[in-house]
């Protein structure tokens, strides 16, 4: 059994995965940025007697990313896998939306990523056997208005993966990038929320896309937990990993489709999109009138 640090375990995919690792025998770090964050997992954990292990740590602050990963491998001997978790979204256009949105995501999602990896590094490194998880997504692949600044980050977390997995395969360390695609989480929930009026249609459309998708039950974090789970018992170097409703498929089309086209449709009217999306997508995304 693995001793797996999970950052961000508050909520959403960070909870489910926390628990599925417990639940499988693994000794979980859940680590979050408040204390008073913890109560839904602590009491999970407690009902269960789970081995889970819970730090405050802030993924925006290099000393108490350095404090928290100290605490626990001095608690724990070492950190067999890393899952930076850890992340916040912002939307909105290029033009609309204030440079401190786009540096508050970055700060969290990109930077907060590297604070744990490079405080965990050397431990792996010198042990030649460790996993680092990257929760990525498919805007990390795929980049749609109104997600600019959201997937400017994960495109970014993609690209440190990749370089990291060259540099410590010779470490025996995997480097492992989870895509999860539209999930039933907070984060995902507040992107079809009604959006301050806007000079681009993106945000609207956008968020009429979330809101159909979400009434999928299939979209259940435990799918993206059971996915990590996958990743950390199974020894594979496999790098990429989608997962979720359409989450490969939407990274497949986008490929197989030309920048130029792709443009044409994100900006095309009204009805020129939702007819395409619904299509595509099976679903009923345009909103009543």
């Amino acid at each position: 059994m693995a001793t797996v640090l999970v950052t961000g375990t508050s909520k959403g995919i960070g909870l489910a995965t926390a628990l599925t690792l417990a639940r499988a025998g693994h000794t979980v770090y859940a680590t979050m940025r408040s204390a008073a964050r913890a109560a839904e997992l602590s009491a999970e954990a407690a009902r269960e007697a789970l081995p889970i292990r819970f730090s405050v740590m802030d993924v925006d602050a290099d000393s108490s990313v350095a404090t928290a990963v100290a605490a626990i491998h001095a608690a724990a001997g070492n950190i067999d896998a890393l899952v930076n978790n850890a992340g916040i979204e912002r939307n909105g256009s290029i033009e609309e939306t204030p440079l401190s949105a786009f540096r508050e995501v970055m700060e969290t999602n990109y930077f907060g990523a590297i604070r744990c990896i490079q405080a965990v590094l050397p431990h792996m490194r010198e042990r030649r056997s460790g996993l680092i998880v990257n929760i990525s997504s498919v805007a990390g692949r795929v980049a749609t208005s109104p997600l600019g600044p959201y997937s400017a980050t994960k495109h970014a977390l993609e690209a440190l993966s990749e370089a990291l997995a060259q540099e410590v395969k010779a470490f025996n360390i995997r480097v492992a990038i989870v895509e999860p695609g539209i999930i039933d989480t907070p984060m995902a929930h507040e992107l079809h929320l009604p959006a301050a009026p806007s000079l681009y249609p993106q945000q609207r459309r956008m968020a009429a896309y979330f809101a159909a998708a979400l009434q999928d039950s299939a979209r259940d974090p435990r799918i993206v937990a059971d996915k990590i789970r996958q990743i950390v018992e199974s020894g594979a170097w496999t790098l990429r990993h989608p997962v979720g409703p359409g989450a490969a498929e939407h990274i497949e089309t986008r490929r197989a489709t030309s920048d130029e086209d792709y443009t044409a449709l994100q900006a095309a009217d009204d009805d020129t999109w939702y007819t395409f999306m619904e299509q595509r997508s099976g679903m009923s995304i345009r909103p009543k009138s």
